[in-house]
């Protein structure tokens, strides 16, 4: 993808990604971050959750939105500064989420980029709500 130049982007740009959530994504992300957490990895324990089943890391979550900036959006040369991220539902193996990362407010001076970051399930639920702040290099 080529790089975006700072002055290209505007307030209200936005890129997404989607993907549908599958047994391999969440035991691929367990095995590099060692998270185990059985409510993830263990399907009799996740049945006795609040949940009632295997929940995908809220993590590869946000995994997905450093995926959007730093390939879309600002894109190539983007170095992440901060992210808050609120979970508000779960993800379940076979989930189909989009990704959005939009932007909000930028600072020229600092070539600082704000963007609201929202992650929603294929019912339209927002099970990822957020704000990112990127440093823009290069262009």
């Amino acid at each position: 993808m080529p790089e975006l130049a700072y002055s290209d982007i505007k307030i209200g740009d936005n890129a997404s990604l989607t993907r549908t959530i599958t047994e391999a994504h969440i035991v691929n992300f367990a095995g590099i971050t060692g998270d185990f957490n059985p409510v993830h990895v263990d399907a009799e324990f996740a049945q006795q959750s609040m949940f009632g089943e295997r929940i995908a890391h809220g993590m590869l979550m946000a995994g997905f939105i450093s995926t959007v900036l730093g390939m879309q959006l600002p894109g190539p040369n983007a170095i992440y500064l901060g992210q808050e991220l609120k979970f508000t539902a779960p993800v379940k193996i076979g989930d189909t989420v989009t990704v959005t990362a939009t932007v909000s407010e930028k600072r020229d001076d600092k070539r600082i980029i704000k963007l609201q970051t929202t992650v929603v399930n294929q019912k339209g639920e927002k099970v990822v709500d957020g704000n990112a702040v990127i440093k823009k290099l290069g262009l």
